[in-house]
């Protein structure tokens, strides 16, 4: 009877495969993803996503910067243009970030070389807003004046099309200028230097140079190299300029941050004779270790002297469809706003990080090395769970990446970009990365190494805790908790977040255990027993009150004093309903988000949450009144997960309802479709996994399952060459069928309102009967996910999957 069962389910998995290849044959004959995918979505209100050309995780990423909403460097508000530069992040917040060494191009009002504009504020040019054109590796705008700009990439160099045919310029000189602005977006630049190699009658000319810069979010400084080659005319005159001043000589260029940090505006220029029979073409070469290696790069990567754009854009085009191409959806007849959200998600997540490997200035090593991990604290959450369902490859390339960095400096990063030491936000989120890809079998690793990394940041406190690790470790230790105000005469760092750092630190612990626990060691029980800390920061009787009207809800988490009294934090503070609280804005006991947001963090014991709040009825509508009540900030990562805890109350069905709830009213395929920063991709991971029916607990091999939001959604595994498979029944266009009556998987009956990683890595088929009413699927006690404390925890969260 065993053989005989066997035997079915494999008749039944094939049945599902034959299905699934059909599908796949029909869509590889007649759908290119890349036409859903808008690289403007979220380059609005806030959203800060990169929207220019790049590879996967390419370092040149060309773009026009403006003057307006620049964090990402371009911007559909409408500002105006100040330059075009190959260097970004993308989804970031605070200040701008990178934006290096932009380029212009203009026409002047007459031939004397001083009546360019060459300041910022002085050569800033609207651009034409229909005129806009942005996809997977290639980008182009039209400025008001008619010049043209588009733009394409390899790696580690981009290329500059500059057509100024249709230019209007009145009476004034037909002779173009392309200059180089000594400078980035945030204007940090401390010190700089520029040569320029050209003389009249030259048919092309190369600028070179390099300058010092402070990162956007971090500490200490970064030297970026770039080498400029320009071509498409005859040289009529090269120089400098100076503020708003140029000329033909020096050919050398040195400038510092200038006298009582006043910023010296600096850089070079190129003017051809005009008119030109074609377009400007201007490669610039980049690199973090040197200019000849900003040259090399160059010529390797777009040899001259022809400079084949549209081979550039092919290329990443190739790119970018290999790398969607595991993914496949049937449609049927599913809005198309709601396709093009989702592979333009998918795209996204795929910007950053960023592989730096070989241009990396502080050590040498044979390991990849990946930057623009911007913040981890945003990352780990979603847009790293999705890469090790997509790229498991790319995935241990970031891990090894991560692990090298500590056998370098000592620690695991937290936030790193531009090369430099980005700030901690909450708790040692690396830890997290780690378990993470181990429980699911990211492979490459050595686990050993990620162990002792993983316990350095929780016995270990630096001395400044604010770039890396985590501070107040002796009272974490003695206390269990990490107190308001703390005395920490150890390490240095902002005295904030008592209370995030508490539940962050705990669940970093969590982690800690289930890698010990799996690789033998007797600290296990120990890093168990930290995980627990979350509950000494419960104060039963704390209520909360909005306008003066109590919440009817009670108990909260509130933030201790060095000797075991209670203090206060109103549980709505840090909401959207008042301030928003950061590191340097506002710092309270909670980072980034409320008391109500973070009562929900405790991802690994959910289960003993539930009952310390009331049981399941009352932890159900305190979800509602949360994501209700304008106290839940979608465009913050720490809200995720709490759209998908009714699972854990055994209502899955609600948290299929929020996810509609959420898209695509706050995440859809409109310029200002983000509710919040990208942040490298978490919001599109976010959405991702919501549309495609699993969402993630990180740390552990649990995904919860609500509908997909399509018909069928397939996702091939690039190791094991399996193909994982949800298919609706009974789906609807209207999204009125979205709660889950029945499943199976492989053909047999499946109960479980979640499922482990396997579902991915080994292919296999799940098939979901859907109503327009909640049924009692996935609701007993035994089909919830699992939780630390209700005696499943330390077997099956720590259980890595086989």
């Amino acid at each position: 009877m065993e053989r005989l069962c066997r035997y079915v389910w494999t008749f039944t998995q094939l049945a599902a495969l034959s299905t699934t290849i059909g599908t796949l044959a029909q869509q590889t004959a007649d759908f290119d993803p890349l036409r859903w995918v808008d690289p403007l979505i979220g380059s609005r209100d806030g959203g800060n996503v990169f929207a220019g050309a790049t590879l996967p995780y390419g370092m040149a990423k060309a773009v026009a910067d403006v003057d307006g909403a620049n964090t990402g460097g371009f911007s559909t508000d409408g500002s105006n243009i100040t330059g075009f530069s190959a260097l970004h992040d993308s989804g970031t917040g605070g200040n701008p970030s990178l934006g290096n060494f932009p380029i212009f191009p203009q026409l002047c009002s007459d031939d004397d070389i001083n009546t360019c504009k060459f300041p910022i504020t002085a050569r800033a040019t609207p651009y034409r807003n229909d005129s806009i054109k942005a996809r997977p590796g290639y980008f182009g705008v039209t400025l008001e004046n008619g010049i043209h700009a588009d733009m394409a990439v390899s790696e580690h160099a981009a290329l500059f099309r500059f057509d100024f045919s249709t230019a209007s310029n009145g009476n004034g000189s037909n002779d173009p200028l392309i200059m180089l602005d000594l400078t980035d977006l945030w204007a940090s630049r401390q010190n700089a230097s520029i040569t320029i190699e050209a003389d009249a009658g030259q048919q092309s000319g190369r600028m070179r140079g390099n300058a010092t810069f402070l990162p956007s979010f971090g500490a200490g400084s970064y030297m970026a190299y770039f080498c400029l080659d320009v071509s498409g005319g005859t040289v009529k005159e090269s120089g400098v300029w100076v503020n708003d001043r140029a000329g033909e000589q020096p050919k050398e260029l040195y400038v510092t941050r200038g006298f009582n940090l006043f910023y010296v505006q600096a850089g070079g220029f190129f003017r051809l004779n005009g008119p030109l029979s074609g377009p400007v073409l201007a490669r610039m070469g980049l690199s973090f270790i040197s200019t000849d290696q900003a040259c090399r790069n160059a010529e390797r990567e777009i040899p001259g002297p022809t400079f084949d754009f549209d081979g550039l854009v092919t290329s990443a085009e190739e790119a970018w469809r290999k790398k969607l191409a595991p993914i496949t959806i049937e449609t049927g007849e599913v809005d198309t706003s709601i396709q093009t959200s989702f592979w333009s998600a998918v795209y996204r997540t795929m910007i950053s990080p960023q592989n730096y490997t070989g241009e990396n200035p502080h050590w040498e090593s044979d390991e990849p090395y990946f930057d623009s991990f911007y913040c981890l604290w945003d990352m780990w959450r979603v847009q790293l769970p999705f890469l090790t369902v997509l790229e498991p490859s790319i995935m241990s390339s970031l891990v090894r990446s991560l692990l090298d960095t500590y056998k370098h400096r000592g620690w695991l990063p937290d936030c790193m970009m531009s090369t430099c030491k980005g700030w901690t936000q909450g708790g040692s989120n690396a830890d997290n990365v780690l378990v993470d890809a181990y429980v699911k079998n990211i492979t490459g690793i050595d686990w050993e190494l990620a162990y002792e990394a993983i316990v350095n940041d929780a016995e270990n406190e630096p001395l400044e805790w604010s770039q890396e690790g985590r501070g107040g470790l002796t009272s974490w230790k003695s206390l269990n908790y990490i107190p308001v105000s703390d005395f920490d005469p150890y390490g240095f760092g902002t005295n904030s977040r008592s209370i995030s750092r508490s539940l962050e630190y705990a669940y970093n612990d969590f982690n800690l255990a289930t890698l010990a626990k799996d690789l033998g060691k007797n600290t296990t029980e120990k890093y168990f027993s930290r995980a627990t800390n979350w509950r000494n920061l419960f104060k039963s009787d704390q209520t909360s009150s909005i306008n003066g009207t109590d919440t009817g809800f009670t108990g909260f988490f509130q933030p201790k004093n060095l000797n075991g009294t209670w203090g206060y934090q109103d549980p709505i503070a840090c909401s959207p309903l008042t301030d928003f609280c950061s590191l340097t804005s506002n710092p309270s006991e909670t980072f980034e988000s409320s008391v109500w947001e973070y009562i929900f963090f405790v991802p690994h014991d959910i289960g003993r949450l539930i009952e310390l709040l009331g049981g399941d009825e009352t932890f159900v509508r305190r979800l509602d009144f949360f994501h209700t009540s304008g106290l839940a900030d979608i465009g913050n990562e720490p809200v995720f997960l709490t759209v998908y805890l009714s699972h854990f109350a055994g209502r899955p069905g609600l948290s299929a309802e929020r996810a509609h709830y959420y898209i695509p009213s706050r995440f859809n395929a409109t310029p200002g479709g983000l509710p919040g920063n990208d942040d490298s991709g978490s919001m599109a991971s976010f959405a991702l996994f919501s549309m495609l029916g699993l969402f993630p607990n990180p740390g552990q091999n649990v995904y919860f399952i609500i509908p997909p939001f399509f018909p069928t959604v397939s996702i091939a595994n690039k190791l094991t060459n399996a193909t994982a498979t949800i298919r609706n029944t009974n789906f609807d266009k209207e999204y009125k069928n979205i709660y889950i009556q029945s499943a199976k998987l492989n053909g047999e009956v499946y109960t479980k309102n979640w499922i482990g990683h396997e579902f991915f890595t080994q292919g296999w088929t799940l098939e979901l009967v859907l109503g327009d009413t909640e049924s009692d699927w996935g609701t007993k006690k035994e089909d919830r996910p699992p939780s630390m404390s209700d005696g499943q925890g330390e077997v099956d969260l720590g259980l890595r999957m086989q």
